[in-house]
């Protein structure tokens, strides 16, 4: 058994939380909504898998205790903005050879362990999706399970434990390479995270569009050039999905259609099936009036790529288009990715392109 401080209570922190309380591990859950936390304490933490809803009583607080015993393993599950700050608030309650565990997407555990240190830094890539449907309840709409590892090397025996207690979550595939699986799972995000966003719906239904799977498969084409310069080696996503074989060939980029292109479409097809119900945390960030994570996403990408002197150009568009949608001056939608397919097409450099309007 391992005590687990669980920081963010929403849509992936709730499941996580309500899994570890019924395996019997000792569990707080932090989050900063009120009304959550209050339906929480009043009829425990409903959460619905394969459309069946159960109640669970989970442990769950407003802020980060101020003292107490210390915390095997701090499973940091806030959005991206707020993991430095969460992080900060919970190191002191780390025991020693502990681990603090970034759950979100992104490239968080570098920005957790610059003052935290490397060894005390987990990481735990999600390969499933949740939301939260109102206060006290969570949907986890897709199944799978996580790749777990550190940034200074294999996993040890603390990572090999922290794969124990994840197992009763879904599927745990220990890596040596960390850094890899998460520039692979970053790549990913900023086409679903990004275009769901502007979209406004869920995976399945914009993936049916040619021209969104068209415009996902240039934003990771983007995001594994830059990866290139960084020296990642990509690890397949889940075991299956290969970032450097989705990646457009620079012909594939001029064709109008290959057998390629074909092959790469149809596994596009293939995740919007599986993951049909998945619907982007940004979006659902913005409708709660907070801040998305774009810039951890797309914007990494963008502002490493100008490091190594490369343009990352749609994912720039599409940070601004988030940002336009955050500060209210677009609404998503279909034709806000219409827009920018059109926009893409008709200049080769959308670098300095004004947002989708």
């Amino acid at each position: 058994m391992a005590r687990c401080l669980v920081v963010g209570c929403g849509a992936v922190g709730g499941v996580v939380a309500a899994h570890l309380c019924e395996q019997g591990q000792e569990v707080l859950a932090v989050t900063t909504n009120e009304p959550f936390a209050a339906a929480v304490r009043a009829g425990g933490l409903t959460v619905i898998e394969d459309g069946a809803p159960r109640r669970v009583l989970v442990p769950i607080a407003t802020a980060v205790p101020a003292g107490g015993a210390p915390w095997d393993f701090v499973l940091l599950a806030t959005q991206p903005p707020q993991v430095e700050e969460a992080a900060r608030a919970a190191l002191p309650l780390l025991r020693a050879g502990g681990r603090m565990v970034c759950l979100q997407n992104g490239l968080c555990e570098e920005r957790v362990a610059a003052f935290a240190g490397a060894d005390r830094v987990a990481g735990a890539i999600v390969a499933w999706g949740a939301t939260q449907v109102s206060p006290g309840v969570v949907d986890r709409t897709s199944a799978g399970g996580f790749s777990v590892g550190r940034l200074d090397g294999a996993p040890d025996p603390v990572v090999e434990a922290l794969g124990r207690v994840l197992e009763s979550i879904g599927p745990v595939q220990l890596t040596a390479n960390l850094r890899g699986a998460r520039w692979s799972k970053l790549a990913i995000n900023c086409a679903i995270s990004g275009l769901g966003t502007l979209g406004g719906s869920r995976l399945g239904a914009l993936l049916r569009h040619r021209f969104v799977r068209r415009l996902a498969l240039e934003l990771m084409t983007e995001a594994v050039e830059v990866a290139r310069r960084e020296e990642v080696v990509l690890e397949k996503v889940s075991g299956t999905i290969d970032l450097e074989w989705i990646a457009l060939t620079a012909s594939e980029r001029r064709a109008a259609g290959s057998a390629g292109l074909v092959a790469k479409h149809g596994l596009l097809l293939a995740v919007g099936s599986r993951y049909r119900r998945l619907r982007s945390s940004m979006l659902a960030a913005i409708e709660r009036g907070r801040a998305p994570a774009v810039d951890f996403l797309n914007g990494e990408v963008t502002a490493r790529a100008a490091r190594h002197g490369l343009d990352a150009p749609l994912n720039a568009a599409v940070q601004r288009g988030v940002h336009d949608l955050a500060a209210g001056r677009r609404r998503p939608g279909l034709d806000l990715l219409r827009t920018l397919f059109a926009q893409t097409r008709l200049d080769a450099s959308i670098a300095s392109a004004p947002a989708p309007s």
